[in-house]
This record gives C-alpha cells, sequence and structure tokens, in this order.
C-alpha cells in the first residue's frame, strides 16, 4: 500500500508515493516508531544537524549525492523501509532542488582528496620501488665485479715450460733429448713484490694500498718510508709538493696527477 503526504506512513515498510520527499518520509515513520531524534542520530553515528536537515530533504546543506545516498539507505534500514524506493525519488529531486545532476561531485569533495591521496601514495610507491630495485641491480653488479675481480688476482701464473725436442738419430742410434739449463724453466725473480719510496719535506698526508687490499702507510708522516707490496699502488696526498717519490728505484714525477696540489693515482710496472 503506498502513502502520500497526508498520511502518515505505517510502521513497516510501506512506499512512498510521487508526491512526497525521501526525508519527510522517513521523519514520519520515525514518529511512527516514536524514536527520538537523538536516539536515531546515536544509532547511526551521525550528528544531529545532518540528520535533522536529511528529515528536511535540505540537500544544499549536506555533503555529495553519494554520500546523502548511503544516509538514507542507512536510515531506511535502520527504520525497517525499502531503500530502493527512496533512492529513486532521491534521484528525481535532488537535481530540481540544487540545479546538479545527482551523480556529480563537488569541488570539495572528500572523494576528491581520497583520490588524489591514492594517486600520490600509487606514485610515491612506484617511485620507491623503481630506486629499491636499481639499488638491488647495482648491488648485485658490484658483487659480481669483485668476485671475478677476486678469483683472477687468486690464480697464479703459470710458467711456460719450452718442450723437449729429441735429436734425429744418427746411424740408427736415437740420442736423448738435452734442455739447456738457461732455457729449461723461467728464472724466478727474487721478490714478486715492487717497492716505494718517499721522502717529505714537511709533514704530509698520505693514504697507500696496494693491490690486495694491504693498508702500507696513512696518516700525517714527516720521516721517509720504504714500502713493499704488489702493484698496482693506490696513492693519496694531500699536498703532492712537499713529496718525493721512486717505484722500483725509479723517480716518479707527480705533477701529471697533481690536482689543487692534492693527488690521487694508480701506480703500477
Amino acid at each position: 500500500m503506498e502513502i502520500n503526504s497526508n498520511q502518515p506512513p505505517s510502521s513497516g515498510s510501506g512506499n512512498l508515493n510521487n508526491a512526497q520527499r525521501p526525508g519527510e518520509y522517513l521523519r514520519q515513520l520515525r514518529h511512527m516508531q516514536k524514536r527520538e531524534l537523538s536516539e536515531v542520530a546515536r544509532e547511526l553515528n551521525m550528528p544531529e544537524r545532518q540528520l535533522i536537515a536529511l528529515e528536511a530533504d535540505d540537500y544544499k546543506s549536506l555533503p555529495e549525492p553519494a554520500f546523502i545516498k548511503g544516509f538514507l539507505r542507512t536510515y531506511a534500514r535502520l527504520l525497517g523501509a525499502d531503500a530502493s524506493h527512496l533512492i529513486r525519488r532521491f534521484d528525481e529531486i535532488y537535481t530540481s532542488d540544487t540545479g546538479l545532476p545527482a551523480n556529480h561531485a563537488l569541488e570539495n569533495s572528500p572523494l576528491k582528496a581520497l583520490g588524489r591521496l591514492q594517486r600520490g601514495r600509487r606514485v610515491r610507491l612506484g617511485w620507491i620501488k623503481w630506486l629499491v630495485g636499481a639499488l638491488v641491480i647495482i648491488a648485485i653488479l658490484w658483487l659480481l665485479y669483485a668476485g671475478i675481480k677476486a678469483w683472477r688476482n687468486s690464480q697464479p701464473e703459470q710458467p711456460v715450460i719450452p718442450e723437449a725436442t729429441v735429436a734425429a738419430p744418427v746411424d740408427g742410434v736415437t740420442t736423448p733429448a738435452v734442455l739447456p739449463v738457461a732455457d729449461s724453466l723461467p728464472a724466478t725473480p727474487a721478490s714478486s713484490e715492487d717497492r716505494l719510496s718517499l721522502s717529505f719535506s714537511h709533514p704530509v698526508t698520505v693514504s697507500i694500498h696496494d693491490a690486495t687490499g694491504k693498508n702500507l702507510a696513512s696518516g700525517r708522516q714527516t720521516q721517509p718510508l720504504t714500502l713493499s707490496g704488489q702493484s698496482p699502488f693506490s696513492i693519496r696526498l694531500d699536498d703532492a709538493a712537499a713529496v718525493s717519490l721512486s717505484f722500483n728505484q725509479e723517480q716518479v714525477s707527480l705533477s701529471p696527477y697533481t690536482v689543487n696540489g692534492k693527488a690521487e693515482f694508480r701506480l703500477s710496472r
């Protein structure tokens, strides 16, 4: 059975007619069920001023249509009414009341702000993922490079031994091969290490490492240094003009490596 504005709704879930408005219908239904406004506001977790505006169909005082429809559905469910009829009636009268379509979003809509926040969060998360991925790739490439370099440095050099030659048979007799002592094996160097010598005209801060990463010298130096290690040497001097450097007893000019008085270079055979 339909109800009109001159006939209050039943205590059940009757339908509103074409002349009745959603808020007016819910207000009449609340009165029929003898529910106080404050009680309903508390159960709906909704401010009383918004509930008053909803019952008065004062849509200009309420948020955008998406929220108003949510209020109508919740209020109708509380009173046991059919929300679908209320929503259809709301869509019919909202435009005539406000001059706006029933599906529009206000300029200061909380939904728009939420959408912007979510888009910004996605952009920030995407940038962070790219950065983390790039750092992981760089770390993997560095570990591979360091592993290959360490493996190469750990491989001993294999001496090349000339093959023995067999003399041609003379009168049917084969003579054994004779290997010259000087050519049979490569000469073993007295030492596989290189030597650095440094002297200073005044105190200089130095940092010197050899190819194995061993720290040969560091800090403020004033006395002459004689260092041994495997080249190439990594050398850093904070005042190159005050340093005299020789490598394996050969004098090394530091001017090609000096910038603003400081020198940082690698020295090898």
